[in-house]
């Protein structure tokens, strides 16, 4: 169970979060959207603290992460950012493998290389587990990131943006895996997502935020309507639909 209550950032005299508060209850999937500059990243980052928040405060199954102590929240929160600088002579392996530091302190033990190898398998790394991280495509490449927090083995992972720099194909695939990582793993999985449409058909929940608030939230049918759609991203859209559930958004 996560609570967020009140959190604010701000950056040369503007706030960049505003006032956010909202609870997500434990299972699925929700997605974080809006247009550049909304503060989603910022505010993930607050949640993970990664960044320290003005004011406000997060709850973690009752824990406040700001007085949490690093391996206990490191037990509970796995978090990928936007951005990963790897190291070109690491392997795939190795990198899954820094997922079980809170747990092993580095020494692996036979519970920590199967938690390994269950990642490996289900991010269908397994043959590439001894390639080094610059002999992988992009897609590859954030699989095994992916793969790393999943090792983590918490009950909540934080994703900003894992389908960055992904094609369709790639992109598709990744919100597939991250899908069953909720369903299979009973995981809660909180993500910053630019597109919509994958947003729409892969979320249990979508937050819409706008200038630094949160102006929206529902469960996908609920976001999905040109006047809701409209008034995040301030320009006309068509919603496609069948059976009375939206299955495109269009730019007009």
């Amino acid at each position: 169970m996560i609570d967020v209550r009140t959190l604010t950032k701000t950056y040369a005299g503007k706030r960049v979060v505003d006032d956010v508060s909202f609870h997500i209850p434990p299972g699925g999937v929700v997605s974080l959207i809006g247009p550049n500059g909304a503060g989603k990243s910022t505010l993930l980052s607050m949640m993970s603290r990664l960044l320290t928040m003005d004011s406000g405060q997060v709850l973690i199954d009752g824990l406040d992460i700001s007085r949490t102590d690093s391996p206990t929240l490191a037990r509970r929160l796995a978090v990928l950012r936007q951005e990963n600088h790897f190291v070109s002579r690491l392997t795939v392996r190795d990198l899954v493998s820094f997922g079980r530091y809170p747990h092993s302190r580095g020494r692996l033990g036979a519970d920590d290389l199967a938690k390994v190898q269950e990642a490996l398998e289900f991010l269908d790394l397994a043959d590439l587990s001894d390639r080094f991280l610059d002999q992988l495509s992009g897609g590859q490449r954030q699989r095994a990131y992916v793969a790393m927090v999943l090792c983590q083995d918490t009950d909540y992972l934080f994703l900003d943006e894992p389908l960055n720099n992904l094609d369709m194909r790639h992109a598709v695939a990744m919100m597939r895996l991250i899908r069953r990582i909720a369903d299979e793993f009973r995981r809660t999985v909180v993500l910053v997502i630019h597109d919509i449409n994958f947003a729409s058909a892969y979320s249990d929940r979508i937050l819409a935020m706008k200038d630094g608030r949160l102006v929206h939230d529902g469960p996908p049918d609920h976001i999905m309507t040109p006047g809701v759609l409209e008034d995040i991203f301030d320009i006309p859209v068509h919603v496609e639909q069948v059976r009375g559930q939206a299955v495109g958004v269009y730019y007009r």
